[in-house]
């Protein structure tokens, strides 16, 4: 046995000395052909995936409202005039309402910014639902327009407060239009039973006798309103603007007949009461992509606001003012950067305007000063009466 053991250990000791070189050598033949074999060619990118990336680069979503509503057409209409191929490409998405659009901005994934009303900073300050710092978490690029109650009742109710105890809606759950409700309603004193439908079914179901009455909240004219046809069932109601709201977020409005022709008449005027909409968008912190692109599109927006004044954009156009302030809100750096400048710049025009004028003045009434401030105050006056250009 020992030699058997003896012959075993023999012939793998021969082994490993006839295969040890063999292994050197092919370690040393593996080198050589790292040192000099070309560098791997890192793989060009495909087409569409070139493609792809260039889409996303400069694109942004707005989430806005329902098809009933004035959030979508508005959000329409910054896509039709912002859009600008691959340099910006503007998403206009549909959404169930201010409350909603709130979180959706909040949490969603692929929602830079959204269409809300100026009542939730407040509410949700006081609620704390997402915190003491709300205000520095969802921030505002401008203020739109403001977006009018409107009340629409079976024509057997003459006054608000019969709707007291009456099943009325309020819209979807979680739109703008339920939580607005139910502040003015309670601010008002009166107290219904909240149903909840979208707008059309809601119609019907106030013809029919179902319900009393339904609340949409919307810029006027409403497209789903303004359509409707001569029905005796159906009116609008007045909604006045009292003392328990004038510390709010609302102001006093009005409806007329030549918005909704089929609810009120031709001359008829009443009163209501109104919300802000407001562009908010997340505080996206400064080094990132989402930060990036939505300066980008506020830039453009700002730059190109005049177009969204002209015919055919939705008429609230005409009703915003860029530079306008919203209390308890604070407005995004780069909407805020340019509004600054461009006053900086109207100063710096002014003041050179001024200059001109106070020169030609004193050519036309050479050592006159009398005569020069005149002229020159003649002219000031003159400028107060042009137009404001558009």
């Amino acid at each position: 046995m020992r030699i058997v053991i003896a012959f075993g250990s023999l012939f793998a000791l021969a082994a490993l000395e006839i295969a040890a070189p063999a292994t050197v050598m092919a370690q040393q033949a593996a080198k050589e052909t790292a040192r000099t074999a070309r560098p791997a060619v890192a793989r060009s990118a495909t087409p569409w995936e070139v493609q792809r990336e260039r889409l996303n680069q400069n694109t942004v979503t707005i989430i806005t409202g329902t098809p009933a509503g004035t959030y979508l057409a508005v959000g329409y209409d910054m896509s039709v005039v912002m859009d600008d191929g691959d340099n910006l490409r503007v998403l206009a998405v549909t959404g169930k309402g201010s409350v909603q659009n709130v979180k959706d901005i909040l949490h969603l994934r692929g929602v830079d910014m959204g269409i809300v009303q100026s009542d939730v900073m407040s509410h949700f300050k006081a609620s704390g639902e997402y915190g003491q710092n709300f205000d520095q978490r969802l921030l505002y690029i401008a203020k739109l327009y403001n977006e009018e109650m409107h009340l629409v009742v079976n024509s057997k109710i003459k006054d608000i407060k019969e709707l007291a105890g009456q099943k009325v809606s309020f819209a979807e759950v979680g739109s703008g239009t339920q939580f607005s409700s139910r502040l003015i309603f309670g601010g008002l004193g009166v107290k219904v039973d909240e149903v909840n439908f979208g707008l059309n079914d809601a119609l019907l179901k106030v013809k029919t006798g179902e319900i009393a009455g339904l609340v949409w909240i919307g810029g006027r004219p409403s497209p789903a309103l303004a359509k409707l046809t001569k029905d005796p069932d159906l009116k609008l109601l007045p909604v006045p603007y009292t003392a328990a709201l004038e510390d709010s977020s609302y102001l006093p409005a009005t409806l007329s007949g030549q918005d909704y022709p089929a609810l009120l008449g031709e001359t008829e005027k009443i009163d209501t009461v109104a919300v802000g909409a407001v562009l908010a968008v997340y505080n996206w912190a400064k080094d990132s992509d989402r930060y990036r692109r939505v300066a980008k599109f506020t830039d453009t927006l700002f730059a190109r606001f005049p177009e969204l004044q002209k015919t055919p954009r939705h008429p609230k156009w005409k009703e915003v003012n860029l530079a306008a302030k919203l209390k308890g809100w604070n407005r995004f750096a780069p909407a805020q950067t340019w509004l600054d400048s461009q006053a900086s710049q109207t100063a710096t025009a002014a003041a050179t305007e001024a200059s001109v004028v106070r020169k030609q003045a004193a050519q036309a009434a050479p050592g006159d000063k009398t005569e020069q401030e005149r002229l020159f105050q003649q002219f000031l006056e003159w400028k107060r009466q042009q137009p404001v250009a558009r």
